[in-house]
């Protein structure tokens, strides 16, 4: 199978001590069934599965069999889980190895909802047919929006029933990531208090990762100030398209800084900084408008762990750790008014900027208006006709902003260029992914597809999209639940 298909396995962290994974197996399942294979990804990863018939590839992405040198475990990490540290790890996910593909690029390939391991707790280790084809379209489409992302491979259906609220379709996800090393991870080899295996970590990341302080004099505060600046971007790329990750544990805060673990997530049509959909997010913990407040109390968790190695003087440590972090704000409002500049399409800097974006940003919230759609419309495309857009208040802003873009050097053109970078014209409305998902739990996968390939150009107009476009009815109340 490696030589038809071209794995090229490297398992570099499951030579890690003990303590930071377990060796195991997924379990196998009585009648895998293949409903999607990601082939742009496949070839990106230097993979062909074209002479593998389907029954074959139901195996291999359910688990029943695994790929020569593979070699499989479970990750150990712990996580805050809204704020109450939890030791955890792979509950129902399975690492099967690091493949390289082309220039020795290494990739995590993870098989999720892969049957029960030694830290599933009370979990059954399976995961549902829905959920497994929600996190495939929207990390496939974050891909395309230009965000850090793990990616999907495949999603194959287990032929066997799970139990939730009711019975469901089982299925296994095949996920790809530069790596599943969290900030829990560390968190982790932290409380277990010894230190050679903390500063095991810190080497392994750096190598794997930051290869460029490998010579530093003090790795361990380089590899904050790089994960810091890589969170930051991150999130700023989720304020940008209203993405609303919903579960910001720090076990699921990755130190490459990709986006990783789609449960609850979801983005925002009508604009309200307060905007929540997970269902057990009751006090707006990882509400739109906390992403970056949590982001910088997640780094500060990854800055506590890694004390012992910054400095042997814990006061010294905690006054260098204690820097890197405060300079989040700054960083993080530097970043996001350059982001939010590029939205409007505003080249050079001006004082006034920041008060011309809280005012559009104030009249959305208002007004309840479609954040994507507001952009869409600023771009000289309206999706449907709307009268609010004749208001005298954002008549009055769009002077402004006309008078702003007067004092650039740039064409008209060339700030238009600029925004249809930034702003998606398409985005995964939640109406339409749910949608798709319930036609799929009946057999019926046109919609999704349909969706997919929809969202693969979040940038491109073409006439089919109309339909994407349009937010659901302002008084659907929509949730997402853990595990979706």
């Amino acid at each position: 199978m490696n030589s038809n298909i071209n794995w090229n396995f490297d398992n570099s962290y499951s030579k890690l001590p003990d303590s930071f994974k377990e060796n195991i197996k997924p379990v196998k399942v009585k009648n895998p069934e293949i409903i999607i294979l990601n082939n742009s990804l496949a070839s990106d990863l230097n993979l062909n599965f074209s002479n593998i018939n389907k029954d074959a590839l139901s195996a291999l992405f359910a688990g029943n069999e695994l790929p020569l040198d593979s070699n499989s475990i479970a990750q150990a990490y712990a996580g805050h889980q809204f704020g109450h540290f939890t030791m955890l790890g792979d509950g129902r996910a399975v690492l099967i190895g690091e493949h390289l593909s082309r220039n020795n690029k290494r990739h995590d390939i993870q098989l999720k909802g892969s049957g029960k391991t030694a830290f599933s707790r009370n979990g059954d280790g399976r995961a549902a047919l829905g959920p497994m084809l929600r996190e495939y379209i929207i990390s496939e489409s974050m891909y395309y929006l230009n965000i850090p992302t793990t990616r999907s491979l495949a999603v194959v259906k287990t032929g066997e029933e799970i139990i939730r609220e009711t019975s469901l379709n089982g299925a296994i996800l095949t996920r790809v990531a530069s790596s599943h090393i969290r900030v829990g991870t560390f968190q982790y080899i932290a409380a277990r208090n010894k230190k050679d295996e903390l500063e095991i970590l810190l080497d392994y990341v750096i190598t794997r990762h930051y290869p460029e302080i490998l010579n530093s004099k003090n790795k361990a505060l380089e590899l904050l100030k790089i994960v810091l600046e890589k969170q930051v971007d991150l999130v700023i790329n989720w304020m940008r398209v209203g993405f609303i990750h919903g579960v910001m544990n720090t076990d699921n805060m990755s130190i490459s800084g990709e986006t990783i673990d789609y449960g609850p997530c979801a983005f925002m049509d009508y604009y309200d900084p307060q905007t929540v959909f997970s269902s057990i997010d009751k006090m707006g913990r990882y509400a739109y408008c906390n992403q970056p407040m949590i982001t910088k109390w997640n780094l500060a968790r990854f800055a506590e762990s890694l004390i012992p190695l910054i400095n042997e003087n814990q006061d010294k440590a905690i006054k260098a750790a204690t820097e890197i972090i405060n300079s989040f704000e700054t960083l993080y409002e530097n970043k996001w008014l350059n982001m939010m500049r590029n939205k409007l399409g505003l080249s050079g800097k001006d004082d006034k900027d920041k008060f011309l974006i809280l005012d559009l940003l104030t009249w959305m919230h208002n007004k309840k208006i479609d954040y994507t759609n507001t952009f869409v419309y600023l771009m000289g495309d309206e999706i449907q006709k709307n009268k609010i857009y004749e208001d005298k208040d954002f008549k009055f802003w769009k002077s402004k902003w006309n008078e702003r873009l007067e004092t650039n050097n740039n064409s008209s053109e060339k700030c238009l260029e600029l925004m249809k970078s930034v702003n998606p014209i398409v985005i995964p409305r939640n109406h339409k992914i749910e949608e798709a998902l319930k036609a799929a739990n009946q057999n019926n996968f046109d919609p999704f597809n349909k969706l997919l390939e929809i969202l693969i150009n979040p940038y491109k107009k073409n006439k089919e999209i109309i339909e994407y476009q349009i937010p659901s009815s302002r008084n659907e109340k929509y949730q997402t639940f853990c595990g979706t």
